[in-house]
Order: C-alpha cells, then structure tokens, then sequence
C-alpha cells in the first residue's frame, strides 16, 4: 500500500488553460499504483503562482473521491491582520470540520520563527493539523527561510510543542549533511553526506518534527549517498513518509523517482520491512487519522 502524503491539483504555470485536476490525479495514482492521496493547496500564499489551488478548490475536488483523496487546507500567516495576534480559530474550526488533514504546502517568503508564522503555527497545533512546509533560503520565489543549521525551525519546534512540522523543500533537504555550501541549500547536493546534518540532529531531539520524502529534494535526499539514506529510513522510520510533490499530468511525467525507489527498495528488502511499511503508509495513517 501507498498513501502519498504531498499531492497537488490545479492550474499548471505558466498557461493557465492547462489543468491537473482530481480525475487527472487519480490517473496518475493509478498508474504508479498510489491507493490514497493527501491533496495540498497552494493559492492562498502570492508566492505560490507555479501552481492555482486554494482550500475551497482542494475540498471540493476531494469530496468527488473521498475514498482516495484527502483535502488539506492552507491559511497564509500574512492573512487578515497581518499581525502576531491574528485569531485563526474560525477558519481552522471550518477547515477541520468539512474534513481538512493537515495544513500545507506552507511556502510564504518569510522567516521561518517570524512572530506572525509562529502564531498560526500554533494555533494548527491546537486544531490538531500537521503544518506541512516548503523550506527554501532564498531572497526571491516562494519558501519559508532559515539559517545554516536551522535555528529558526528549531525555535518554531520549541515554540510549538503540539504541532507537528513535517519538513520538505531543498533548504531543508540540503541540511540532511553537516557540510552544504550555501549554493547547495537552494539546490540537490551531490555526494557523501557528512555525519552532523541539521535534519537528523533536529529529528533526534524533537518529536514534533517529521519529514516526507517527496519532490527531487526528498529523493535526493536519501539516495545521494545509499548507505546513510538507507540508515536514515530505519533510524528514523516512525516519522518519514513517502511522497510525490507531482504538479503534471501522468502523459507529461510517467515515471516518479521516489515512487520507483520505494518500489525498489521494498521488493528487494533493501530496508526493513517494518520501517517500509510505516514510511509508505503506516505513518501517514496514524499521523493523519486516516
């Protein structure tokens, strides 16, 4: 079984006229054989303009197939207020009662323990909805920032003891090794990951944080160097998850990375069976009451 914790739906940059939408998706489930999928929305952060899906477009579309699709919702920080006191308990009460999982894919351009991040951060926590984030250290484009080492994340993870943070994102992947060049943080290193990575430290001392492997960054992550990514799914296997990230239509991307290596790894034994099974589903359904 499968369940991908990172999908999307919506209007594909830059031509609008084209369209992902739920049928589309469920296509592309099928053929990579995904049996559930957890639908993130982009719209509502002006960053995010690769990909158009807001909450109502993601709700809407899941309750078409409510046994394969999964919605999540996304507030952005900035919204109403613009301010470290913003109540978002209205929203998040809606969202979480007509069936919302999680929240993501959290990607404003804003410091990662900005006051007003932090603030919605915790109120997620307390509705009980994983924050799913986009971690890229750039100035331009879309991508929550932090510091060599990730200091920020590790004061939003002490601000926030009840939220779960699940990481994603080239930043935040880059960081899996204890030597990334600050070309690298924005980028999918290469080589031997060298021991003392921000990621596992992070993860050792902070139950709250989760990862899921999707997108290039997630894959290039744990194969880079085979042996420490494999070491990396046993240690950490009750808090990983598996994952696409996949914006395009199964004609435009017939074969995903990540779904191909877990397939791999999991008909070769490469990893325990125990730990494959928590990270290709397990984990997913008992983080999200699936």
């Amino acid at each position: 079984m499968l369940i991908d914790v990172h999908a999307h739906i919506g209007r594909i940059f830059p031509d609008r006229r084209r369209f992902l939408d739920a049928t589309d998706l469920l296509l592309k489930m099928d053929s990579w054989k995904i049996d559930k999928s957890l639908v993130h929305c982009l719209s509502e952060h002006p960053e995010a303009t690769y990909q158009e899906s807001d909450t109502e477009d993601v709700i809407s579309a899941c309750s078409k197939f409510p046994e394969r699709l999964v919605p999540f919702c996304l507030i952005d920080p900035r919204f109403g207020r613009n301010s470290p006191e913003m109540d978002f308990s209205y929203l998040l009460k809606e969202y979480v009662d007509r069936g919302c999982k999680g929240m993501g894919e959290m990607l404003p351009k804003m410091e990662f323990d900005d006051p007003r991040c932090l603030n919605l951060f915790r109120q997620a926590g307390q509705f009980g909805l994983p924050v799913t984030f986009d971690m890229q250290d750039s100035a331009e484009g879309y991508g929550l920032r932090d510091d060599p080492g990730l200091p920020k994340l590790a004061r939003a993870l002490r601000a926030c003891p009840e939220t779960v943070f699940v990481g994603h994102g080239p930043t935040f992947w880059a960081e899996i090794s204890g030597q990334v060049s600050l070309e690298e943080r924005n980028a999918y290193p290469k080589g031997k990951v060298v021991e003392g990575g921000a990621v596992p430290r992070l993860m050792r001392r902070y139950p709250n944080l989760w990862a899921d492997l999707s997108a290039g960054s997630g894959y290039n992550a744990v194969t880079r160097d085979l042996d420490f990514g494999l070491s990396f799914l046993e240690t950490f296997q009750d808090r990983l998850m598996f994952g696409t990230d996949s914006c395009h239509r199964i004609t435009e991307t017939p074969v995903c990375p990540i779904v191909e290596f877990m397939r791999e790894i999991g008909e070769k034994g490469t990893i325990s069976e125990e730990a494959w099974d928590k990270i290709a589903w397990r984990n997913a359904a008992k983080l999200y009451e699936l």
